[in-house]
């Protein structure tokens, strides 16, 4: 039986991690003189390039933390607080400012399609962070399964967003992509205080009623 539940509980959080919204003006700008097809082209290659990456730490992250020493409470802890550190940066927009800093520092004539678009806009550490973490939640092929379909979903929703960019921006509008985004923000914050406390209450430190 499908945990709907945990489904649900994923797809928010990657959907708010990789914050397909208030990345759309970003690809415009990133994509400023490439037509259409162009256009098109670049969100397919970088929402690619991001699913091969979150695939491979969804298969491959736990292990790796293993071989390294860190236990998967541990993670939760230290991905719980570098979520909340992202939810930060949305409500207080500084993490649309530092997106923007990077869209500017490429050049317009380049395929941004790798960087900074799949590499870290979409793919970055909060995403990956949480991939790791979600499937550390629900051990066995049901939860990967369940992982890599929910993460599959999102971006492709992104894509989406990419295809209809102009569209979109012009009608939420600025003052629309920074009420949404404080929206996810609040929303992040949340699921980052309950990712670090189920990594305490690993630890034995919280109750497993919280």
């Amino acid at each position: 039986m499908i945990d709907t539940t945990f489904l649900i509980t994923a797809f928010v959080t990657m959907f708010v991690v990789i914050d397909p919204i208030g990345m759309t003006p970003l690809f415009v700008a990133l994509t400023q003189g490439h037509n259409a097809a162009s256009r098109r082209r670049i969100a397919i290659r970088s929402c690619g390039i991001a699913m091969l990456l979150l695939l491979l730490f969804t298969l491959m992250g736990e292990a790796v933390l293993g071989f390294i020493g860190i236990s998967m409470p541990a993670f939760r802890v230290a991905g719980g607080i570098l979520l909340f550190i992202t939810a930060l940066d949305m409500l207080f927009e500084r993490r649309t400012k530092r997106r923007e800093d990077q869209a500017e520092e490429e050049d317009p004539n380049d395929d941004p399609s790798v960087f900074p678009l799949a590499i870290p806009l979409i793919a970055g550490p909060g995403s990956i962070a949480s991939v790791i973490l979600l499937t550390g939640q629900r051990p066995g092929l049901e939860g990967l399964a369940m992982v890599l379909g929910v993460t599959a979903a999102v971006l492709l929703v992104v894509m989406i967003f990419f295809f209809a960019s102009g569209l979109l921006e012009r009608a939420m509008g600025k003052t629309g992509i920074t009420v949404i985004t404080r929206l996810l923000g609040m929303l992040l914050a949340a699921l980052a205080v309950q990712f670090v406390l189920d990594g305490l209450r690993d630890f034995g430190l919280v109750a497993s009623t919280v």
